[in-house]
């Protein structure tokens, strides 16, 4: 027996026989009550996790943009009370990780960072500033000539390196910040399709990828930004590269064998045993998880496109690297949309628990985290089972629920979930000047009554307490960091976002640093 296994089993043996001590001292209503005995039942499976060093052969990094702890919570509720359960007590499935611990999330010159700098963090093992990908933070942004040999390099090149199979899938563009950052290297983050100086654009870069036969598997949005504007897609829509390359034919040359796809029929087709496939399902960001239905041309949803690749990189015997993103929770919370938001994020769940489903766990490392947070938060006093998503409705003086939804001062109903900023509430049916979105009625208080008002619809737009017409914006606090899998353990406490990438390249042995 190892030694480890040993000690573990001897720990376990002395904390049953302590806890079963103390137990007998307390009251018979308490020890029976489902509280007390399932959190027991944790405990005990948490002391069987194991903490051994196992060759990692497979590393899945998820990454729910805008995900951060106030979103987790709301999401796990909304998803249990769609169960028909009160919510509060669910879990999002990675939340039953094993190992978790909490990232800071700054750029090196903001204290509520963005995506761009965040995720480089992730995937190169430095930080830089916010809007610059895969470049040291000594540049200056948007310009190509200062940031001339000071590129980073990003653990899917190593991986790359190594012979290994890589791939990247996402709901936003594939050329957006945080997929981005897997594979390219721009001192602005914008440049999607078209760059300043001797830079390359990021479309460019991905299609170019010079290291090993390339990203095996690219799925997401953002078609636009392959194709010359002369050229209109399969939705009629036409492209944004002023070059005139079209770099869905540069990617079929290149991949004699890989297969190009647009659609959810197409999508549905890819033949067994194919090995390279690129995906761009949206002529922009691919559509809220809510909204997949209506789109004629159909796209797959996050859970579909991760077992797809999952089901393609795992032909290569040395291994892969993938990066999933939910990146439509982040614009659901920019466009003061909860719904969207928390619906993408237990589509987001879904995908994760897909994932742990079709791999080998013995050998493979699933971290799941946020780049950054949202000013999102639940407020008030709602009683247990509230709808996340509607009007507070509190307790009585005995802890009852009372029968109507509590009124703030202005003697009006408000929302079990908020943003600090942000458009504010907006009826969408007859509002559509900018201006109006938020009326805040500043002497008499809010404009809007929401008696009324269907609050858990996917038209309706939380309030926010300072007004902002473009976009709610990212928060600077700690995101969660779940962990599952071979060498899970290296995840615990707090830590800085470019240990994540720490965590990945040791796990694989693409790094001996002790």
């Amino acid at each position: 027996m190892k030694k480890s296994t040993l000690t573990r089993g001897l720990l376990t043996l002395a904390i049953a026989v302590a806890t079963q001590s103390a137990v007998a001292d307390l009251p018979e209503y308490q020890k029976s009550s489902s509280w007390f005995t399932d959190s027991q039942t944790l405990l005990q499976q948490k002391l069987q996790n194991s903490r051994e060093q196992k060759a990692v052969k497979n590393v899945i990094l998820f990454v729910g943009d805008g995900m951060g702890v106030s979103t987790l919570t709301a999401a796990r509720i909304l998803e249990g009370q769609q169960q028909g359960k009160t919510g509060e007590e669910n879990f999002l499935s990675f939340e039953k990780f094993p190992f978790s611990g909490l990232v800071k999330t700054y750029n090196t010159n903001q204290q509520t960072p963005d995506s761009a700098g965040t995720m480089t963090a992730m995937m190169s093992g430095v930080k830089t500033k916010a809007g610059v990908i895969n470049i040291s933070e000594d540049t200056l942004r948007a310009d190509c000539a200062s940031s001339k040999g000071k590129e980073v390099s990003t653990l899917l090149e190593m991986a790359e390196y190594q012979g290994m199979a890589t791939g990247v899938v996402t709901t936003a563009r594939i050329t957006h910040a945080t997929p981005a950052a897997t594979y390219a290297k721009t001192p602005e983050r914008d440049w999607e399709y078209s760059a300043k100086g001797d830079c390359k654009d990021i479309a460019t870069q991905m299609i170019e990828f010079p290291i090993g036969d390339g990203i095996d598997v690219a799925m997401g949005g953002g078609r636009r930004n392959f194709l010359p504007k002369e050229m209109k897609d399969v939705e009629g829509k036409s492209g944004k590269r002023t070059d005139g390359v079209n770099l869905v034919e540069t990617w079929k040359s290149k991949h004699a064998q890989g297969v190009y796809i647009e659609t959810q029929a197409q999508f549905d087709a890819i033949p067994a045993g194919t090995k390279q496939v690129l995906g761009l399902f949206n002529d922009s960001h691919m559509r809220y998880e809510a909204d997949r239905a209506n789109d004629t041309a159909g796209e797959p949803s996050l859970t579909e496109m991760t077992k797809k690749a999952l089901s393609v990189l795992k032909q290569n015997d040395k291994g892969f690297f993938l990066m999933v993103e939910g990146g439509r929770i982040d614009h659901g919370h920019h466009a003061g949309s909860a719904y969207n938001a928390l619906t993408d994020a237990i589509e987001f769940s879904k995908a994760v628990k897909a994932a742990t489903e079709n791999v080998n766990l013995d050998e493979t490392l699933i971290l799941v985290t946020a780049d950054h947070s949202h000013v999102f938060t639940i407020a008030g006093y709602p009683t247990r089972g509230n709808p996340i998503l509607g009007l507070v409705v509190s307790n009585d003086k005995t802890g009852s629920a009372q029968t109507s939804p509590v009124l703030a001062d202005d003697n009006k109903p408000y929302t079990a979930v908020g943003y600090q900023n942000g458009l504010g509430y907006a009826d969408l049916g007859t509002t559509t000047d900018a201006d109006a979105r938020y009326n805040s009625g500043a002497l008499g208080g809010r404009a809007v009554d929401l008696s009324s008002v269907d609050t858990k619809s996917s038209g309706f737009h939380q309030e926010a307490l300072v007004p902002l017409q473009d976009s709610e914006t990212h928060a600077g606090e700690d995101v969660a960091i779940h962990a599952t899998g071979a060498s899970a353990y290296l995840v615990q406490g707090d830590m800085e976002q470019h240990q994540i990438f720490h965590i990945m390249s040791r796990a694989l042995g693409l790094s001996k640093s002790e």
